[in-house]
């Protein structure tokens, strides 16, 4: 008969039923610890959701006083250059007022400083505004003149003590200053029109000046103080912030209640331990004894994460250890004298793992194992990675075989996660892409919607008239019908371009890949001021994912236009060329930029490098990703051009579709 242990000492006994007392204290002073961290973690939420909402509203306000600036710069632009003036000015400055209620005046100038027009046309008498407004805005005026440019003036205040601004557009004639537009803004008006009624029930919102003093406030909120955050006002600027303060009311009750609960648990669990107390130490010697007999056997079989299975020369289980039965979900005595079929083999697939299973008994299984679907007790199926090996007794026999199993499901779905991933990484790269092309796309879209609407309000004045001509109609339909469908095809084309789809290789024209890229940055290449030029010569169809090629286009000839930025304008010239070279095309994007340094080149593909100051890093990695995908190559090079002059070549290859 096995001896047990020696009984353990009194000392160690009484450490020993101490550790749960203090195993309770420390609980509670993680609890405790918690409640504070919540706490500090509520705090910091708090923050965090104030500078976002700060940062939302000075965007807000930003936006808003951009587009009164392209309003009223558009008003400039046609004052200098296009008759009949005065009607002109009428009608937009009316406009600009009505749609924007914190613009309360706009006037007209001319070289001479004379007042022209204004909307409206009086100031209030007790304002003490004259000509030129205030002293702030005949001093942004003069500014304007001086540099040429628009300028926002200074804060100064009108009647009622209600704090302006003012914008002063010059307009140009004949290459010079022909006049100046000068718009006077409200701050109260402009934060009671940008400043939505959710966040006065959070925030208070004032605008200050460097030395804390206030020009405009709006609120809804009471109670105390809590946390604020302020952010230059820009535009206007001139030392101008946005102070905004967060106010809070009586705390939260129910985090009180939560943490005295807690706190009363614990004092009851503390105080339960301690009614045990004397029943765990009687328990204690003959569960030692009883521990320290069933710990080596539970060591062994229990430590093991490898299901083990060892089967006799016929092929029935002679043992299975603890891993293997939670593996399939069977017990021991389920598995342990089962010959073949097994419960764990497939019902459809039983002849397939027959055939397996003789090949193992053969002794031709694969050294390097081999992998098959079993399934669980209750159903569930999964990959298991199975290694055989001879099993041999103490006498030197060959008397079964051993496996190790391993369940690789997870693994499995961890490459097809990743697989997945790496899709979604080109898509965000797309999405990337056509961000940054936004705001070109969107002046490419406005061009045939301001044309569809002038067509359409030519059609309507035309049906209001008693007599028109119907050929009159019938053209402007038709133009309005053409400016239509250019609009739809840049947004068919945006559409296309940023679907998320399954890679698919196919047939695919080179020349009408390149065609669709090139119409995708025209315009931007035409505000850049780069000339693009494509020569491509006649060749076979290519075996490519169209959108994923059209993905390592844009982004190789937006980083081609993004090299040439320093570029004198007459060399900004982008070529993209092909040629077919044995079973594949090579194709090239060449610019003249400022070339690649020898060091960055090597890290140039390279997941998150990146040479530009917001760039993500991604966008050759992904390109050279897709491109390996398609079985080709990409690779970069130097420029050299006859005049001494370099750039960069961006090379790839792909294959044809007879490859």
């Amino acid at each position: 008969m096995q001896s047990l242990p020696p009984p353990v000492s009194s000392r160690r006994l009484r450490w020993f039923l101490a550790l749960p007392k203090l195993g309770v204290l420390l609980l509670l002073a993680a609890v405790v610890t918690l409640l504070w961290l919540l706490h500090q973690n509520e705090l910091e939420e708090e923050r965090t959701s104030l500078i976002k909402d700060v940062l939302w509203l000075e965007q807000n306000v930003r936006f808003h006083l951009a587009r009164s600036e392209e309003q009223l710069q558009q008003l400039a632009a046609d004052l200098g250059s296009q008759p009949d003036r005065k009607r002109l000015f009428r009608i937009r400055a009316s406009h600009m007022v009505k749609n924007n209620p914190d613009i309360s005046q706009i006037v007209w100038f001319d070289a001479k400083r004379r007042v022209i027009d204004a909307l409206p046309a009086t100031t209030p008498a007790d304002s003490g505004v004259d000509a030129f407004g205030p002293a702030a805005t005949q001093k942004a005026f003069e500014l304007a003149i001086l540099l040429n440019k628009r300028i926002y003036s200074e804060p100064f205040f009108l009647s009622g003590n209600v704090a302006h601004f003012a914008l002063v557009m010059p307009i140009y004639g004949d290459k010079e200053v022909a006049g100046m537009l000068v718009a006077t803004h409200s701050l109260e008006d402009l934060l009671g029109n940008l400043v939505p009624w959710w966040f006065t029930e959070k925030y208070r919102v004032v605008v200050v000046d460097d030395n804390g003093a206030q020009y405009a406030a709006k609120s809804n909120v009471s109670g105390t103080p809590s946390l604020s955050y302020e952010l230059p006002f820009d535009p206007p600027g001139h030392g101008l912030s946005f102070r905004v303060t967060s106010y809070q009311g009586a705390g939260n009750p129910l985090q009180r209640l939560l943490a005295g609960a807690i706190l009363v648990l614990a004092a009851g669990v503390f105080w339960s331990l301690w009614i045990v107390r004397d029943l765990m130490k009687k328990r204690f010697d003959a569960e030692q004894a009883l521990r320290a007999e069933h710990a080596l056997r539970s060591a062994m079989e229990d430590s093991l994460t490898v299901g083990m299975r060892a089967r006799d020369l016929t092929g029935r289980i002679i043992y299975v250890n603890p891993a293997f039965c939670r593996m399939t979900g069977f017990t021991s005595a389920e598995l342990v004298g089962r010959d073949p079929p097994m419960p764990y083999w497939i019902p459809e697939q039983l002849d397939e793992t027959l055939e397996l299973h003789q090949v193992v008994l053969d002794g031709k299984a694969p050294l390097d194992g081999f992998e098959i679907t079993l399934q669980r007790k209750d159903g569930e199926r999964f990959q298991a990675l199975i290694y055989e090996a001879p099993l041999i007794d103490g006498n030197g026999q060959h008397t079964g075989w051993m496996a190790s199993i391993l369940d690789v499901t997870e693994r499995r779905h961890a490459e097809e996660l990743a697989r997945q991933q790496q899709e979604q990484l080109q898509f965000t790269s797309r999405l990337v892409t056509m961000g940054e092309m936004a705001s070109t796309l969107a002046h490419e879209l406005n061009q045939p919607l301001a044309a569809i609407a002038s067509y359409n309000t030519g059609c309507l004045n035309l049906l209001a008239a008693d007599a028109f001509d119907p050929r009159e109609f019938r053209e402007a339909l038709e133009k309005l019908g053409v400016q239509a469908q250019r609009a739809g095809r840049i947004i068919r084309r945006v559409h296309d371009f940023i679907r998320k789809s399954e890679p698919k290789r196919a047939p695919c024209s080179l020349a009408e890949i390149v065609d669709d890229c090139l119409g995708f940055v025209e315009a931007e290449a035409r505000k850049r001021r780069v000339q693009l030029v494509s020569n491509l010569p006649p060749l076979p169809p290519v075996l490519a994912d169209r959108l994923m090629l059209e993905q390592v286009l844009l982004n190789l000839i937006r980083n081609g236009m993004d090299a040439m930025s320093a570029t004198p304008a007459a060399r900004r010239m982008l070529r993209i060329s092909a040629r077919r070279r044995a079973d594949e095309v090579v194709v090239s994007i060449a610019d003249n930029g400022c070339g690649i340094a020898p060091d960055v080149r090597d890290k140039l593909f390279t997941a998150f490098f990146s040479t530009k100051p917001d760039g993500m890093g991604i966008g050759l990695s992904i390109c050279r990703s897709i491109i390996e995908f398609h079985r080709g190559r990409l690779w970069v090079e130097d420029n050299a051009t006859a005049a001494g002059e370099s750039g960069t070549i961006f090379a790839f290859t792909l294959p044809l579709e007879s490859a």
